[in-house]
């Protein structure tokens, strides 16, 4: 166990802002966290629970208390169609997937190279090319912090809808993750008509792809994509990506024929931040020392030295640029601190 007082956490936030909390503790085992939890006064607040970082934006030195877990942990539990795969939140994110992969569980080969921990998938519903945590989550095991009480929650219970969950929303800072329990199927149904996936794949001429090589696709798609943290500091994609009704897709669509979206239901339709963002003309530019990622509007970067307050002022002028012009809010998917 770690417990430390003004700690810097530049490290555990991969925009790579400097910053410091009054008290950093990180715990290996659910023992260790609920001793913790006894120790906490009023004084510690506020809480903010942090794996990674690699979905947050720091904009000052935190003035509470950052709970990390480093739980570990991965058993398996094999039927005859699937496999159920419990991790501790601690673990980082690609190499379970990696595991699944390698061992014939499928389900997750899409959220390839995702960066962060196994507890943030259960709380931001991660997810990429057409597959969310969602798809896979069977069960969430935490703490309540104001008890110390072990709970268990059904994928039914965490209401996970596009990138939100619970704990973003009433359950916020009531919970900590210990373990998250996966449903992976022992058949493979490959999904690859989301985005350029097909498309890349044929080029390498993996028209019938196994896992592997759809794994292998999706992470070379995303590092030609996005940038690596430990050159350019960034969080992923920033923003998430606008749902509206069908009536105002149909305006949009009939303005620019070339937009592109995705069908949710009869009706709503999705239409890529990023796509609004560089029609705005903000693709590749800077205000200051943050700046728009040359190859993918959709992703904020630290130039070198950005404070938060920079990344804010840069996402502000970039959300009204594209409320002007297509009468879209667009908002943040980073947690902002």
């Amino acid at each position: 166990m770690k417990d430390t007082n003004n700690y810097d956490i530049t490290s555990y936030n991969t925009f790579g802002i400097k910053a410091f909390c009054r008290r950093f503790v990180e715990f290996d085992s659910l023992e260790e966290l609920r001793l913790i939890l006894t120790t906490l006064t009023a004084g510690d607040a506020p809480l903010l629970i942090l794996g990674g970082g690699s979905n947050l934006l720091l904009t000052g030195d935190y003035s509470g208390t950052v709970l990390h877990s480093a739980i570990k942990g991965i058993s398996v539990d094999s039927m005859q169609e699937s496999v159920l795969l419990r991790v501790g939140s601690g673990e980082t994110w690609d190499d379970v997937v990696r595991l699944c992969v390698d061992n014939g569980w499928y389900g997750a080969e899409n959220l390839s190279f995702i960066p962060g921990e196994v507890g943030a998938s259960a709380v931001q519903n991660i997810g990429a090319y057409g597959v969310e945590a969602k798809d896979i989550i069977y069960k969430v095991e935490a703490v309540e912090i104001g008890t110390g009480q072990e709970v268990s929650f059904t994928n039914e219970d965490c209401a996970y809808s596009y990138r939100q969950s619970r704990f973003k929303g009433e359950w916020r800072d009531k919970y900590v993750i210990t373990y998250v329990t996966y449903r992976l199927k022992r058949t493979f149904c490959p999904q690859i008509d989301y985005g350029n996936i097909r498309l890349e794949l044929e080029k390498r001429g993996f028209y019938e792809p196994t896992a592997a090589q759809l794994r292998d696709v999706i992470i070379g798609i995303r590092k030609e994509k996005l940038p690596d943290p430990d050159v350019e500091g960034n969080a992923g994609s920033f923003f998430m990506n606008p749902v509206v009704p069908r009536a105002k897709y149909d305006e949009l669509s009939g303005l620019y024929p070339e937009m592109p979206h995705y069908r949710v239901d009869a009706e709503y339709e999705k239409i890529p931040a990023g796509w609004l963002i560089e029609c705005c003309g903000w693709r590749g530019k800077s205000l200051g020392r943050a700046g728009v990622h040359s190859r993918q509007a959709l992703v904020l970067v630290n130039r070198g030295g950005a404070d938060g307050k920079e990344i804010m002022r840069l996402c502000d002028m970039i959300r009204n640029d594209v409320r002007n012009k297509f009468g879209i809010e667009i908002y943040p998917e980073v947690n902002i601190k």
